[in-house]
């Protein structure tokens, strides 16, 4: 098993480049299903999530193709003939993967998808996504494991009030209303950056999607479909833990190829706290950031602070003069790094689900284990901080959303390696 070795208190300098994004992509790639035409996206993040997103689709018969050179796919599913399960196998790795089952339904009118895995953050219930679909009139069944889903006559648009906020669940619904017949409306939707992102997607493809306000979003269901060519986001969860790389250790960090509009909230609670960045033409400059100041925040659905950063702010919070705070509204199991942060040297106390981080400390190299995906990034951040060595094993879970994010860092003087 793989582990990464961090040489820690090296100032970081130079210019890192942002990947596409993960959570882009990968309900994109399982919109793809709906159309019989021609389908390019570019700018894709060469994860393991979406490696695994794409063999699932080759798997159910999809004519597939990723060209890592140009980051490009390429789908053609003129096969009528697609399966409509999707394993465990595929599906226990990402959560992502239960996005499948709307595009799935609304294509052939059945689905069978293994319910989700992902990292071990909290539990991954599927009740938002399927209290939608029967609304457009699936049958559901759960048994084995699997989500068994049916409907006989293809699905009816209608309206659709979340009881609570769900990036999945808005994806699943969105992509299913597409192939509807009649007007769906979706009510208290996600809006992350990303769903705006899928929408463009199937408005390309010819689907009559309208924003009608923040929480709110009506599709008009059609069949025929078009050949489309796509450009994936950015990926802002990636802009953000560089960023807060470049606070911790960086001396004159450049990263390039973000939207600074989209993570606007985040630079704000940056600034803030004392971190110190020039804007320019989609690039920040990150500069020395000495006098860290102690905040409290808590995580939010978009436009509120990310739960994919919490873990990464917090190893600033540990260089902060003073008690910052985090209260984690989104997933009941997302303090899991905070035993290995400490073993390294910090102080921090949880209660339910807030934490208290007491600064500044200085950390300590250690050996220590990842136990998701951005449990593991806050570790490595955490390691180019420290004094002496830190090793960090389960780097797998680190793989899922960072592309080559060893080559990023020693390009911009780290010291890091893998084993």
């Amino acid at each position: 098993m793989q582990k990464l070795y961090v040489r820690g208190q090296k100032n970081l300098s130079g210019t890192l480049q942002i990947s596409g994004s993960k959570n882009a992509t990968l309900p994109i790639l399982a919109a793809s299903i709906l159309s019989e035409k021609k389908i390019i996206i570019k700018n894709i993040p060469l994860v393991k999530d979406v490696i695994t997103m794409s063999e699932l689709l080759k798997y159910i018969g999809s004519d597939i193709k990723l060209n890592y050179k140009k980051k490009t796919i390429y789908i053609n599913n003129k096969n009528k003939n697609l399966k409509t399960i999707a394993p465990y196998s595929f599906v226990k790795t990402m959560r992502a993967g239960v996005v499948i089952l709307g595009p799935l339904l609304a294509r052939f009118g059945r689905a069978k998808v293994s319910l989700p895995g992902g990292c071990a953050i909290g539990s991954r219930p599927v009740n938002l996504h399927l209290f939608g679909l029967k609304k457009l009139g699936a049958r559901i069944n759960i048994k084995n494991g699997y989500i068994s889903a049916k409907v006989k006559n293809g699905l009816i648009g209608n309206i659709i009030n979340f009881p609570s906020i769900s990036v999945g669940a808005t994806e699943n619904l969105i992509i299913a209303a597409s192939l509807a017949k009649g007007t769906t409306i979706l009510k208290n939707c996600a809006c992350e950056p990303e769903i705006k992102n899928l929408t463009n997607f199937l408005e390309k493809m010819g689907i009559n999607i309208t924003w009608t306000n923040k929480r709110e979003i009506k599709i008009v269901g059609k069949k025929n479909l078009k050949p489309v060519t796509h450009t994936i986001m950015f990926d802002r969860i990636e802009a953000g833990t560089f960023i807060i790389a470049g606070a911790l250790t960086g001396k004159n960090l450049k990263i390039k190829g973000l939207d600074t509009k989209v993570i606007k909230n985040e630079l704000n609670i940056l600034k803030k706290m004392g971190v110190k960045f020039k804007i320019r033409n989609k690039e920040i400059q990150v500069l020395t950031s000495k006098n860290i100041k102690p905040i409290t925040i808590k995580t939010e659905p978009y436009p509120g602070f990310p739960t994919d950063l919490q873990a990464q702010i917090m190893v600033l919070m540990t260089r902060a003069n003073g008690i910052s705070k985090i209260k984690e509204n989104i997933f009941e199991n997302r303090f899991m790094h905070v035993p290995e942060l400490i073993r390294m040297g910090a102080k921090i106390k949880i209660l339910n689900n807030s934490a208290s981080i007491y600064g500044p400390k200085d950390l300590n190299g250690a050996e220590v284990m990842a136990t998701d995906l951005r449990a593991s990034v806050s570790l490595v951040l955490a390691g180019l901080i420290a004094k002496n060595k830190t090793v960090i094993n389960r780097v797998y879970h680190l793989d899922r959303g960072y592309e080559n994010i060893e080559k990023k860092l020693r390009k911009c003087k780290a010291k890091i390696s893998r084993f």
